[in-house]
């Protein structure tokens, strides 16, 4: 009796943590997405600084895209300052979250595709955002982003 007490209790823990994680609070979900839209207005702007806002400032940050990943926050930064130097080349971008979701307690994943319209040529593609809950600040620790125009 008392191991099934104990394996009823270790089920009902687990399927506990699991509730837990299902979905994302409405405060939650309005944070991440405002982060994102703050990224749309400021990469609008042109200022990648001010875009830069919203991933995590740290060595462990990645972002993979086409030329595989790098590590880092100013890597990411310098990647973005090199492969988009004006804002010719930047145009305006345009995200559509597909989907977020809790993948874990202050971990959120967000699926999505974006549009630039640029004068040298549209690019069009899609992306993985990992987010993580620091204090209050959602901040993006993965990026994987693929386009093409």
């Amino acid at each position: 009796m008392k191991n099934l007490l104990l394996t009823l209790t270790i089920v009902l823990g687990i399927y506990t943590s699991h509730a837990q994680v299902d979905s994302l609070s409405t405060e939650d979900k309005s944070s991440i997405l405002k982060a994102l839209d703050d990224q749309q207005s400021a990469w609008n702007q042109g200022d990648i600084p001010k875009f830069m806002k919203s991933y995590w400032k740290s060595e462990e940050l990645v972002f993979n895209g086409s030329s595989g990943p790098i590590f880092g926050w100013e890597n990411t930064k310098q990647r973005y300052l090199k492969g988009y130097p004006d804002t010719t080349s930047m145009g305006k971008l345009t995200f559509k979250v597909i989907k977020l979701q809790l993948i874990a307690n202050g971990v959120a994943q967000m699926i999505g595709a974006f549009h630039l319209q640029r004068s040298i040529g549209d690019l069009n593609g899609y992306f993985t955002l990992n987010w993580k809950k620091f204090d209050q600040a959602w901040l993006i620790i993965s990026d994987h982003t693929s386009g093409s125009n």
